[in-house]
């Protein structure tokens, strides 16, 4: 056997080969991509801000993922787009291989068909060597149809991976313009998060001065009902009884040296519990206590004062003080947890003593009361003048004089009768002196205190005496 046909033998063994081996790559899966969550349209105001939030950053989370995944995509199919071009040159490669191979094993045909013609002609060559020489070149010509099926499957791989990759970049230009529009939808939802929380801000400031008028109206609604009550009247039968159910009974007791030995002295009030705001203090007129401003201003070495309530409580006062308005008007300090255990109202000051025409007297003792005019005098400061001759409304059995108590028809205290004309309005409990109680109290030298209050008195105009 001669080269050029061992040549052709294995050239044909060799495209065989070729042809069997399988150039295909399997196309990578493409993730699918989880739904976008929607916003809960009827949703609160509050709640749907954070809904719509928290969607927001649900979706920049899964653009993120998508971009990801598009990198990865996008990476993939540029290897595979490699991979294919490089096939593709490969066969390409080999076809011209072929296709140089297959001119040659036809002209080595043709070569052989001249020679075998040649020898027809000439005869010089024996029966074998034509039957050898047929037989070549019947398989040369089954090798140049095999030579050209292996060419024409090379051309259909080649047209198949063409259409892999055009399918691949559409692929790409598809996920290109995804990724733009994911960007597109990103920079619109950024921009929506900055809106729903700039209005939401909004509505924070807006539910926040709301709350600031409703607070103010709730104030206002407050201040214009405790005006109404406090200008309300308050029937004077209601007034009396509660004077009645909170008076106190008051022992006051006192104890000095006499020539015969210790003289004792006391005497029982009935009193009311007032107050400025800050403390609470007993209400009683000096003529109702063992003190006094005439020849029996003693220096008591001994001073008592005890609050009852029936049938086993009792408490001491600690002090007694004389007010500045008039030293005629005494009260006495009290402590609160005094006040909670004794169970009485305790009575306000007047804020506006002329806010009503009239007054509610009720005598010192609990005897009667009624309804009275008042008129200020420009000549006596810090005093009212009560019309006694005229009552509108009488009720009980006594006559208006000193240490009677007037009140507004609010229920507030004005002040106290320091004699059968004048009233002593109270608006604070200045004292002009004080006196301790206690069973030690010579030194207190109530006698000189009493003398010089009482000098202050007679000092007063006679009407005001």
């Amino acid at each position: 056997m001669n080269k050029t046909l061992l040549l052709i033998i294995v050239d044909f063994l060799f495209l065989n080969l070729i042809a069997l081996t399988r150039w295909e790559n399997s196309e990578p899966v493409r993730p699918s991509r989880p739904p976008v969550a929607q916003v809960a349209a009827n949703a609160p105001a509050s709640s749907r801000d954070q809904d719509l939030v928290a969607t927001m950053r649900d979706a920049l989370a899964d653009e993120q993922t998508n971009r990801e995944d598009l990198a990865r995509k996008l990476s993939s199919a540029d290897a595979a787009i490699a991979s294919r071009e490089q096939s593709l040159s490969a066969a390409q490669a080999e076809r011209e291989k072929l296709a140089s191979r297959l001119d040659a094993t036809q002209a080595a045909a043709a070569q052989l068909g001249e020679q075998v013609a040649a020898a027809h002609q000439e005869q010089t060559l024996t029966k074998d060597e034509i039957a050898q020489l047929e037989r070549e070149l019947d398989e040369k010509n089954a090798e140049a149809e095999r030579q050209k099926h292996a060419y024409a499957a090379l051309e259909a791989q080649d047209a198949n991976a063409r259409k892999e990759i055009e399918g691949l970049t559409m692929a790409v230009v598809v996920d290109e313009n995804e990724k733009q529009h994911l960007q597109q939808q990103a920079a619109q939802l950024q921009t929506q998060v900055q809106t729903e929380r700039t209005e939401r801000l909004k509505v924070q400031a807006t539910t926040a001065q709301l709350a600031q008028g409703v607070g103010q109206l709730a104030q206002n609604s407050g201040e214009l009902t405790k005006e109404i009550r406090d200008n309300r009247p308050i029937n004077i039968n209601v007034l009396f009884s509660d004077f009645l159910a909170n008076r106190v009974q008051t022992t006051f007791s006192t104890t000095r040296r006499g020539f015969f030995g210790a003289v004792d002295k006391s005497k029982e009030a009935s009193v009311i519990f007032t107050t400025d705001g800050n403390r609470v203090y007993a209400l009683v007129h000096i003529d109702e206590t063992t003190f006094s401003f005439g020849p029996d201003a003693y220096d008591w070495s001994k001073i008592g004062i005890r609050f009852d309530k029936p049938p086993f409580y009792h408490t001491e006062g600690s002090q007694l003080e004389f007010l500045g308005v008039d030293p005629r008007v005494v009260v006495l300090p009290v402590e609160a947890s005094q006040v909670a255990a004794l169970g009485v109202k305790v009575y306000p000051l007047a804020l506006n003593p002329f806010r009503f025409a009239d007054a509610v007297l009720i005598s010192g003792g609990g005897k009667g009361y009624g309804e009275v005019g008042f008129k200020l005098d420009a000549d006596r400061p810090g005093y009212v003048r009560v019309d006694n001759r005229f009552f509108k409304r009488l009720f009980g059995d006594f006559a208006p004089s000193t240490g009677d108590l007037v009140f507004s028809h609010a229920g507030e205290l004005l002040g106290i009768m320091v004699n059968n004309d004048y009233c002593a309005l109270i608006k604070d409990f200045s004292p002009a002196r004080s006196i301790r109680t206690g069973d030690s109290t010579a030194s207190e030298q109530t006698g000189q205190i009493l003398d010089d209050l009482g000098s202050r008195i007679k000092s007063m105009p006679d009407d005001l005496q």
